[in-house]
Formats: C-alpha cells, sequence, structure tokens
C-alpha cells in the first residue's frame, strides 16, 4: 500500500481556508499569503506566536472584566507594550501584508495589524470586526454603551 501524499500548494492551502465564510480562520489565511513570499514559511510558527501573545494578554485581564477595561488592556498590550503600530516611512512596502514580517517588525499597514489586533480581541471574548473604509481599514468594536471604530494602525477611536 502506498501512502505518498502530495503536499499542497501555498494556493491549495489558501484555497482549503477560504471555501467557505463558515468558521473562516482569518489569521491563517492571512498568515498562509506569506508562503508567495518565502514558500517555506511556517504558519504554524507564525499562529503560535499569535497564540502566546494570546495567552499572555488573557493572564492579565480577569474573564468577568467588561469590555472596555478589555479593550483598553489589549490597545495597551498591542500598541505600547509589543510595539505595534503602522509602517508610516514605508507604507507601500510588499512587506506590510505579510503577518510574518509585520510580527519581526511590528509595523505594517491597516489591514495587517487589523488582523492580528482582532485575534488578541476575539482571545478576550470582544466582539470586534473589520470596516472597510474608503482609504483605510478600521476596526469597529461593539460594547455595552455602543460600538467604537479604531484605527488599527494607532488604536485611536473614532467614536
Amino acid at each position: 500500500m502506498n501512502l505518498n501524499f502530495a503536499t499542497p500548494s501555498p494556493l491549495d492551502y489558501f484555497a482549503s481556508l477560504v471555501q467557505s465564510d463558515e468558521g473562516f480562520p482569518l489569521l491563517e489565511a492571512a498568515a498562509c499569503l506569506g508562503q508567495i513570499q518565502l514558500p517555506g514559511l511556517d504558519v504554524q510558527g507564525v499562529l503560535s506566536q499569535v497564540d502566546t501573545w494570546q495567552q499572555r494578554l488573557r493572564q492579565r485581564v480577569a474573564t468577568d472584566a467588561a469590555p472596555m477595561a478589555k479593550l483598553l488592556q489589549l490597545n495597551q498590550y498591542f500598541f505600547k507594550e509589543l510595539g505595534f503600530g503602522g509602517n508610516l516611512n514605508d507604507y507601500y512596502a510588499p512587506d506590510n501584508s505579510f503577518l510574518h514580517h509585520v510580527i519581526q517588525s511590528r509595523r505594517g499597514i491597516p489591514i495587517s495589524l487589523a488582523v492580528l489586533w482582532l485575534e488578541l480581541a476575539s482571545g478576550l471574548g470582544l466582539e470586534a470586526s473589520g470596516v472597510s473604509f474608503p482609504g483605510h481599514f478600521l476596526v469597529k468594536i461593539s460594547l455595552p454603551v455602543g460600538q467604537a471604530v479604531m484605527d488599527p494602525m494607532t488604536g485611536q477611536s473614532f467614536s
């Protein structure tokens, strides 16, 4: 019996992840795009790094904390402690779109930063989603008092 299994191409891997909207693995789909630039990229390593950050963040925030307290702690952790922000010096560099590079440099564009921020928000139980806005990408957070809209490059709230 021959059990040779072909390794899927990066494009086949990506296609398998995005074939359905149900249970869409946003972080993994975004991370696997890095295989375009770096075919041997360890996607699981990228996911593991974000998982480690999630675990550290959850240890700092009480599970019964108010959503606003969770949001403030998330922004402190993401923007201040981890040092993420927009790559204003080289905004159009292709590396800004590849999560493995954004994780290493801590610089990216709104959508790549939003993917990481949304994953951490989800780990805290925050209800958040991306918002396509003309010329920019934002995140929206549902809070008991309404919704907040935030810039994923700076953490600045527009509401």
